[in-house]
This record gives C-alpha cells, sequence and structure tokens, in this order.
C-alpha cells in the first residue's frame, strides 16, 4: 500500500493513513472487498506504532470505508454505485473549485477557463 507520511506535517499520523486509504478508495485505486494490510504488517512497512494503524482502521470502520471481520481482516466496504458516484463527484468539485480560485487569482475570464477546460476534457 502505497502511503506517503509527514513528520513534519501538522495533522496526526493516524489522520494521514485514513485521509490516504479514503481517497484511494475514492480513487479507485482500492476496489470493494479489497482486503487490506493487516495492522502489524501496515505497522512495520510504514515503521509506526500498531497503535497508530489500529486507530486510522478505525475510524475508517466508523466512517463506513471498511469492514473488520474478527480473525480475517479489514476489507474495503462494499458501497452502492450511487454513492460511490457522490464521493467521487465531490473529489471532482473540490479540484474544480481549486482551479476556480487558481483562474480568478490571475484573472482568468470565465470563457477563458472553459476553453481550458474544454481542450483538457476532449484531450483526456
Amino acid at each position: 500500500m502505497n502511503i506517503i507520511l509527514s513528520n513534519s506535517s501538522q495533522e496526526p499520523i493516524y489522520e494521514q493513513i485514513v485521509r490516504q486509504i479514503k481517497n484511494m478508495i475514492m480513487r479507485g485505486e482500492i476496489a470493494e472487498g479489497e482486503m487490506l494490510p493487516s495492522i502489524r504488517n501496515l505497522a512495520k512497512e510504514l515503521q509506526i506504532s500498531v497503535i497508530t494503524v489500529k486507530r486510522a482502521y478505525q475510524e475508517l470502520e466508523n466512517d463506513g470505508y471498511i469492514v473488520t471481520v474478527h480473525g480475517k481482516g479489514s476489507f474495503i466496504a462494499v458501497k452502492n454505485k450511487e454513492l460511490l458516484r457522490e464521493m467521487r463527484l465531490k473529489i471532482v468539485e473540490e479540484k474544480l473549485e481549486e482551479a476556480v480560485m487558481a483562474g480568478k487569482s490571475i484573472e482568468l475570464s470565465l470563457e477563458e477557463m472553459q476553453e481550458m477546460l474544454k481542450i483538457l476534457y476532449e484531450e483526456g
């Protein structure tokens, strides 16, 4: 699992793990039903305490992103397609909001922004 932790971040390590796993789920990088690394394995891989990973997994479970089956491990929760689409729409909206703010900061017109979006959309 490709999780990058920053010791210089103001965000606690368990929250960094939670945020990155949520992002991977929303981007479809981790499939529904896929098994996560065990708490011990992820702690060893990231060179952090098992308590920190356990707290991250607990947060993910509380938020409905993963389910833990005693004796078997933690798995990505199966969500309905509409909810998954809504989660991904939220990401798109956030990115577009960032783009709009950046465009406004250099006084980019709506027409210029739309043209840029159209070109990028057609190329992608």
